[in-house]
Order: C-alpha cells, then sequence, then structure tokens
C-alpha cells in the first residue's frame, strides 16, 4: 500500500512538472508570437527608411545647390563648364547624353531580347531551353566595368572600321553595348510573362486553324503585353542608370549634340567624375553632384512608376 501511494505521489509530482513546463513552453510561444511581427516589420522597414535617408540627403544638398544656381537655369542651359572661370551648370547635355545611350541601348536590347524570349518560350525544346538559359544568366553577371572596356577596346575599333569619322570615345558604342548587357533583363522578363500565359489558349487558337506564328503573334503577346512592356520599361531605367560602360567609353565632353559618334558624357558618369576628388567639399560643383544625382533619382523613379502602371493597366487574370 506504501508503495502505491508513493507511485501515485510521484506520478502527481510527475504530471504536475509536464503542466508547468507546458505553461512555460506555451508563454515563450506567445511571447515570439507577439515579438515576431514586430521583429518582421522592422527588417521589413530598412529598405523604406534606407530610400527615404537617400532622398533626403539628395534634397537637402540639392537645396543648397539651387540657392546658388537658378532652377531655371540648370534645366534649360546647354552649356556645363564647371570647372572653369566663369563655371555654367546646364544640365542639358548630361541629359542629351543619358537618354540617347539608352535609346541606342533599347533598339538593340528589345528586338534581341523580345525575338529571344518568343523562341525560348514558343518554340524552344526543353533542351535548348535549358542549354541557353543558363548562358543569359551569365551575360547578365558580367561586371559592368568588364562591358566597359569591352565597348572601348573592341566595340569602337570595330565600328571605326565601319564609321571614319567615329571618335575614340563616343555614345554609340557603350549605347550598343548597354543594349547587349540588359537583353538578358528583357529576354527572362517577356519570357516570364509569356510562358504565364495558359496553354489552352494557344491550343484553342491552334485547334481553330492558327499557325504557330499567328498564335505567338496574335494571342500570346497580346496576353502577355503587360509584362513584357514592364520589361522594356524596366531595361529603359537599368539603361538610364548604368554607370561604369558610359564612364569609360563615352568620354567626359560634356558636348551638347544630338550626334552620336561624338564624345558625350551621362549623368552617372558625371556623377564618377565630380566624386572622384575634384570637387573640394561646400564648392558649388560638389553640389551639382547631388543636382543631377536628383535628376537621376527622379528619372529612374518616373520608370519605375510607369512600369507599375503598365503592368497593372494591361494585366490579363486567367
Amino acid at each position: 500500500m506504501e508503495t502505491s501511494s508513493a507511485l501515485k505521489k510521484g506520478n502527481a509530482v510527475n504530471v504536475r512538472d509536464m503542466i508547468e513546463e507546458k505553461k512555460s513552453t506555451r508563454n515563450m510561444t506567445n511571447v515570439m508570437e507577439k515579438l515576431m511581427p514586430k521583429l518582421l516589420l522592422l527588417i521589413a522597414s530598412i529598405s523604406i527608411f534606407t530610400t527615404l535617408g537617400i532622398l533626403f540627403t539628395l534634397l537637402f544638398e540639392t537645396v543648397e545647390f539651387f540657392q546658388r544656381i537658378p532652377f531655371y537655369e540648370f534645366f534649360s542651359g546647354t552649356v556645363l563648364k564647371p570647372l572653369s572661370q566663369n563655371p555654367q551648370f546646364g544640365v542639358l547635355p548630361l541629359l542629351t547624353g543619358t537618354i540617347i545611350s539608352s535609346v541606342i541601348a533599347m533598339f538593340v536590347a528589345i528586338p534581341i531580347g523580345l525575338m529571344t524570349a518568343i523562341y525560348l518560350s514558343e518554340y524552344a525544346t526543353d533542351k535548348i531551353r535549358r542549354l541557353v538559359k543558363p548562358i543569359l544568366e551569365i551575360l547578365a553577371g558580367i561586371p559592368t566595368i568588364v562591358y566597359g572596356f569591352f565597348a572601348f577596346t573592341f566595340v569602337t575599333p570595330l565600328l571605326r572600321e565601319f564609321i571614319p569619322g567615329l571618335q575614340a570615345t563616343n555614345i554609340l558604342s557603350p549605347g550598343i553595348v548597354m543594349g547587349i548587357m540588359i537583353i538578358p533583363m528583357v529576354a527572362s522578363l517577356s519570357e516570364d510573362a509569356m510562358s504565364s500565359v495558359p496553354n489552352s489558349m494557344r491550343e484553342g487558337a491552334l485547334a481553330l486553324g492558327s499557325t504557330k506564328l499567328e498564335v505567338t503573334g496574335k494571342v500570346i503577346i497580346p496576353a502577355a503585353m503587360s509584362g513584357i512592356v514592364a520589361s522594356f520599361v524596366l531595361g529603359i531605367s537599368r539603361a538610364i542608370g548604368e554607370t561604369m560602360i558610359v564612364t569609360i567609353a563615352s568620354g567626359s565632353s560634356k558636348n551638347f549634340t544630338f550626334d552620336i559618334t561624338q564624345s558625350m558624357q551621362t549623368m552617372t558618369a558625371y556623377i564618377v567624375e565630380v566624386s572622384s576628388g575634384d570637387a573640394p567639399a561646400g564648392s558649388t560643383i560638389y553640389y551639382s553632384l547631388y543636382a543631377v544625382a536628383m535628376t537621376l533619382f527622379v528619372f529612374t523613379f518616373l520608370m519605375n512608376l510607369f512600369a507599375r502602371y503598365i503592368s497593372r493597366k494591361f494585366r490579363e487574370e486567367y
């Protein structure tokens, strides 16, 4: 009887310990459940705070620049001579160089990238697709400085064989190489958009007697138009923000011209030039760096907003 009583007492103690342990674990779980959303929110807010920090830094320094240089003179001036005795700060030469190089890049990237996406999505076998896509990913992973030296040492001499008036540094060569660099982005995003179109639409069009080319041009591309156009806009944003290719291959001449054979400078190349140490802190040319950077920020921000608008405008729900 005494042994039985001791066993019951021992079991009661063990059950009590298990209950206390369960309560402790439950309390810890409740604390973690309450803490994790706040921790995840903090981590998710890092990118937002970083963007706000960048924006406020650019904004404060840009305001300081426009207290010295009139807003109208900056955005309408066609001469940029920041280091001369009578410095002039017209941003139009930089805007022209940036836009021309981006347009050239998209003339290269859009047709090649779109045709590549069509082939991978509609025509390529699984074996070829598994071979081509990794090659595109390798192309996307090449450092931009390598592209810059490729443009300067190979593409420019090659183009000068066909265009005798082409200068050693020009806007045509880096524009073409930027287009080559953007091809993987356009091809990948467009291919994803076309692959997301249901097979039932392809099969229905083929059942009605359409050819493969007709299905691609009249069914698949219109259905995937939002993703395709978004890839174009994001590609343009990538070209606008490119730095090393244009810094190496386009030169530092701040010419306001539309001649693509001439040396021109983009906004990113100007930022690299000024931040390399030629401008003392607190000088007007130093603050011009932030004004140009703010202009570039607004450009890319508007392009991204436009890409989101296009995606929502032409999005198809299946």
